[in-house]
């Protein structure tokens, strides 16, 4: 099974792929580490951003999507673009899921990964992403 988990900051989509196979997890290279999108009233953009994530979780066989859970309201609310690519990433036709950072917390203290993060092929700004993935995946597994 692989896995895209993205957390959205922003008009920023940042993603990061993670598989699980014969007991053991992996992260596949990828050849995007974020979507960023400009003019997000403009309903083309948002299209354009649909098709090319739709493209990528089609090239790497992607089963499932897991998104961060932002905030709706208050200090720390996500923000009006963010919560239209999420819109757009659920309408794609894969399953979505999306896990609060306590359930994700909880998956870690659970069973914390093998490796340490920065042993990864990864950026630092796409560690949210992996954890999502990370946690998603050790839910379904265990």
């Amino acid at each position: 099974m692989r896995v895209c988990g993205v957390e959205l900051k922003g008009s920023e989509a940042i993603i990061s792929l993670v598989g699980y196979d014969q007991g053991a997890f992996q992260v596949p290279d990828c050849r995007q580490r974020l979507f960023a999108v400009s003019q997000s009233e403009d309903t083309e953009v948002i299209r354009q951003f649909q098709f090319a994530f739709k493209k990528l979780l089609e090239d790497y066989h992607v089963d499932a999507v897991v998104i961060l859970r932002r905030e709706q309201k208050g200090k720390f609310a996500g923000s009006a673009t963010s919560f239209k690519l999420e819109a757009a990433i659920q309408l794609i036709g894969l399953p979505v899921s999306v896990l609060a950072t306590a359930q994700i917390k909880e998956q870690f203290k659970a069973a914390p990964p093998s490796t340490d993060f920065s042993g990864l092929e990864l950026k630092k700004f796409q560690q949210p992403a992996f954890n999502a993935a990370y946690a998603f995946l050790n839910m379904k597994t265990s």
